[in-house]
């Protein structure tokens, strides 16, 4: 199975010549074909996050560095190549009290992938995707995007990236309802930086624009192994009166089961100091996982706890300027390995650079 990144495991390092090799494979498309498109043409993009983070878990101290690049690099109207890769230092100290911070860097090559637009309804993309399972993986994991930067304890099942051939797409029911989708096959690699699992699965999804809702559902069938299968939905609601993000999914698989539930709310309805209010957003979210068939090594492996748990968290986000938002947290995490808090603080960055001379419209 894979191994996934969160703050609550450390991935294995990768060695200096992979690292190179990875960012030259990142880069050299987007560098070699900057210079070669025509004036009124589409250039290729850098773009990403990055952040600076403090967590406090069961009172150790973790500093977390992280940067996120992602490279887009359209050809005509139809193909597009897009990568990201993830470059995390986790240090924390090496002795008990006042001891210096070490640590390893961990660096994953989340996609690298070439999409072609068939039609409206049909994208078909090849090579290394996310594997679209739920919603947090595809929508919600940048560091940027992220409400609380901690991930939902069920996070690992079923997620992480594959690499196959994946179709999506979506198209209108009627007036009121539009359906969307994703299915995909991935083979199975024990490559460090292409590491994936042997899999076939698919996920679907109906969006009603009036209220702003959507459901949807995912399945995923190993193809190795155990041949064991995974189920997920998730839930999503933009109410249009308020400046409220509610989200939530449900997974269930032989590693576990659980649930989240998170709200975001932007308080630019609050009429006092509301050019400091319009900029906060307070997030809450309660979540539970039960344990499934794994033993403690298991459970580190896969980044899950290996006895039932649950925690509430609470946080702050504050939008310094477009592109630039500091946060905080505070977590409860209740299991019979014992109760501690979580403790978050820290700062996200997203950028975008052409790589390019933007031609005239």
């Amino acid at each position: 199975m894979q191994k996934f990144l969160s703050y609550r495991s450390t991935p294995a390092p990768v060695s200096s010549w992979r690292c190179v090799l990875f960012l030259g494979v990142l880069l050299f498309p987007a560098l070699l074909f900057a210079q070669t498109y025509a004036a009124d043409n589409p250039v290729p993009i850098l773009t990403g996050n990055a952040g600076f983070f403090t967590n406090v878990q069961a009172g150790k101290t973790e500093i977390v560095s992280e940067i996120n690049p992602v490279v887009l690099v359209p050809f005509g109207d139809r193909w597009l190549i897009e990568a990201r890769g993830e470059f995390e230092g986790d240090f924390q100290r090496k002795d008990e009290g006042d001891g210096p911070y070490g640590g390893q860097v961990a660096k994953e090559l989340d996609y690298l992938q070439a999409d072609y637009i068939a039609n409206p309804y049909v994208t078909v993309t090849v090579g290394r995707f996310l594997t679209p399972f739920g919603i947090y993986n595809e929508r919600l994991y940048p560091i940027w995007i992220r409400d609380l930067q901690s991930t939902p304890l069920i996070f690992p099942i079923a997620t992480g990236s594959s690499n196959g051939v994946m179709f999506r797409g979506g198209f209108p029911l009627n007036a009121k309802v539009n359906f969307n989708y994703a299915t995909y096959f991935s083979v199975s690699s024990t490559n460090d930086t292409l590491d994936s699992d042997r899999t076939a699965g698919g996920r679907a999804g109906l969006f009603f624009p009036g209220p702003r809702i959507e459901v949807g559902a995912s399945w995923q069938k190993l193809l190795q192994e155990e041949r064991t299968n995974a189920f997920g939905f998730h839930f999503a609601w933009q109410p249009t009166p308020l400046p409220l993000n509610l989200r939530s999914e449900y997974a269930r698989s032989d590693l576990g089961s659980g649930y989240w539930i998170e709200a975001a709310y932007r308080l630019s309805q609050v009429p006092a100091w509301n050019k400091f209010m319009r900029r906060t957003e307070v997030v809450g979210r309660v979540q539970q996982l039960f344990a499934g068939h794994i033993d403690e090594d298991d459970a580190e492996e896969y980044g899950l706890p290996d006895v039932n748990t649950q925690e509430a968290d609470f946080g702050l986000n504050y939008y310094l300027r477009d592109g630039l938002k500091a946060t905080a947290s505070y977590g409860r995490q209740f299991s019979s390995d014992g109760n501690f808090n979580l403790w978050n603080v820290g700062i996200a960055y997203r950028f975008a650079l052409p790589l390019g001379r933007m031609g005239s419209q």
